[in-house]
C-alpha cells in the first residue's frame, strides 16, 4: 500500500512513524517549507500523547529533554492560589506528561523517520496544489520549489497540512473556513528561575486576561498571554510566526509581577516573541473523501486549550495506521477511522471553544468573590469532565487497548 502524507508537521511525522510500526513502509510525506527547522516554543504532551510516542519506541528519547509536568496551577489574577492538581505520573497515569520545546519535538520525529523509512521518505519543498481521485487511489500534485511540477501516485493521501490545508480545501471546494473567538495569543520563550518545584505549569488570570508559564528546559521558561484582540489590529488567521516586540507584549502583564514568578521581567528577556490571532475551525461533516483524509489541524484546529492540538494530531495518527493495517482495504480503513475519530475530536473542539470562555469567566467570578474554594471545585469539576471527554481520564487511559499492530 502506498501512502502520501501531506505535512511534515508532528501529526505527519507521527503517522509516517505509526504506518512504518504497523508494516507499512511505502510512505513519502511532502512538506511545504523548503528546510524543516526548529519553530514555535513550547507544546504540552499530556499522558495521552506520551502514550502514543513511547508505543512508537521514542520514550526515552523524549524523556532526555522533557520536562515531566507534575502539576497544574491556576492562579487569580491577585496572585493567589485557585487550585493545582497533579498531572502525569503524580495523578496516577502510567506515562507521564511533559513540557518540551515544540521544534525539538518534531526534530525528534523527523529523526526517527528518518532512521526508520529512509532519507528518501520526506521530501521537503513539495506544496501541495490538486488532488485528484482515481480509481483504487488518488493523484497528488505538488509545486516543488525548484519550479515546475511534480505527481505523486498513492493508495491513500493524508491531509496532515495544517490550520490552512490544501488538501482540506481540495476535499471541500474552498475549505472549511477559519474562525476566531476574538482573542491573541502573544508567546515566547526566555531564560527564568524555576517557580513551585520546577515541574509545574500555571495558569494566571481570568476572562479578561491570561497567562500561561511552565518549563520547557533547564532555566528555560514558556510563556502564552491571550488577550482581546484590539480593534483594527491587523493579524493572518492561522499565521503562527508573526513577530512582535517583546516589550510591547510585557506592557499588557506589567501587574503581574509577584514573588514567585516575575512575568513582565520574564517576556522582556525573551529573543523572539510572536503574535497569532487566535483560530479554530468548525468541526468538519467529513474527513475523508475516495481516497483522500485528513488528520491534525487540517480536520480539527482547535484553541489551544486543554493542550490537546497536537496531542489528537498523534491520536489520529496512531488511530489511521492501526485500522490501514487492520481494516480489509484502504476504503474500509478510511471510513471505521473516520468513525473513531471524528465527532470524538469535534467535541474536544467545540469544548476548548467553551474553556476559552465561559469557563473562566465562571471560576474568575468566584475567585473576585474571594470564593476560591467554589473556584476550585468549579475547575476540578471541569477538568474532570474535559478528561473523560477527551479520553485520558486516568482509568481509561491506563486500561484502553493499545493501537500497535502486531507484526508477523
Amino acid at each position: 500500500m502506498k501512502i502520501v502524507i501531506a505535512g511534515a508537521g508532528i501529526g505527519g511525522l507521527t503517522a509516517a512513524l505509526s504506518l512504518h510500526a504497523a508494516g507499512i513502509s511505502d510512505v513519502t510525506v511532502l512538506e511545504a517549507a523548503r528546510r524543516i527547522q526548529q519553530l514555535g516554543v513550547g507544546i504540552n504532551l499530556p499522558p495521552h500523547a506520551v502514550r502514543e510516542l513511547d508505543e512508537l519506541g521514542l520514550g526515552e528519547r523524549l524523556a532526555s529533554f522533557g520536562i515531566p509536568t507534575s502539576e497544574l496551577a491556576y492562579v487569580d489574577s491577585g496572585g493567589r492560589l485557585i487550585n493545582a492538581e497533579a498531572r502525569g505520573l503524580a495523578a496516577g497515569y502510567r506515562w507521564p506528561q511533559y513540557s518540551v520545546h515544540r521544534g525539538k519535538l518534531q526534530e525528534l520525529l523527523l529523526a526517527a523517520v528518518i532512521e526508520r523509512l529512509g532519507p528518501e521518505a520526506v521530501m521537503a519543498g513539495q506544496r501541495v496544489q490538486d488532488v485528484a481521485q482515481e480509481a483504487g487511489g488518488v493523484r497528488v500534485t505538488a509545486s516543488p520549489a525548484a519550479g515546475g511540477t511534480a505527481v505523486f501516485e498513492a493508495d491513500v493521501l493524508v491531509g496532515a497540512d495544517g490550520i490552512r490545508s490544501a488538501v482540506r480545501a481540495a476535499l471541500h471546494g474552498h475549505g472549511s473556513p477559519l474562525a476566531t473567538n476574538g482573542w491573541t495569543m502573544f508567546r515566547g520563550a526566555a531564560p527564568g528561575p524555576a517557580f513551585r518545584g520546577g515541574r509545574s505549569m500555571v495558569i494566571v488570570g481570568d476572562e479578561h486576561l491570561r497567562c500561561v508559564v511552565y518549563p520547557i528546559g533547564p532555566g528555560v521558561l514558556n510563556w502564552l498571554i491571550v488577550r482581546p484582540t484590539e480593534p483594527g489590529a491587523a493579524g493572518e488567521l492561522g499565521n503562527w510566526n508573526r513577530p512582535i516586540a517583546p516589550e510591547a507584549v510585557a506592557a499588557h502583564v506589567a501587574h503581574w509581577d509577584f514573588d514567585w514568578l516575575d512575568i513582565p521581567a520574564l517576556v522582556r528577556r525573551t529573543d523572539a516573541a510572536y503574535e497569532y490571532p487566535m483560530a479554530d475551525i468548525d468541526p468538519l461533516p467529513r474527513w475523508t473523501a475516495g481516497r483522500a483524509t485528513l488528520l491534525g489541524d487540517a480536520a480539527h484546529a482547535m484553541y489551544p486549550f486543554g493542550s490537546n492540538g497536537a496531542s489528537q494530531a498523534i491520536i489520529d495518527a496512531r488511530v489511521l495506521a492501526y485500522h490501514l493495517a487492520m481494516q480489509p482495504g484502504p476504503d474500509a480503513a478510511l471510513s471505521a477511522y473516520e468513525q473513531a475519530r471524528r465527532e470524538a475530536v469535534a467535541a474536544v473542539q467545540r469544548a476548548n471553544r467553551s474553556m476559552a470562555g465561559d469557563v473562566m469567566k465562571r471560576v474568575s467570578t468566584l475567585a473576585r468573590a474571594s470564593d476560591h474554594a467554589s473556584a476550585a471545585a468549579e475547575l476540578e469539576r471541569v477538568e474532570q469532565s474535559y478528561r473523560q471527554l477527551a479520553g485520558f481520564d486516568v482509568a481509561t487511559l491506563n486500561e484502553r487497548p493499545s493501537w500497535s499492530v502486531a507484526r508477523t
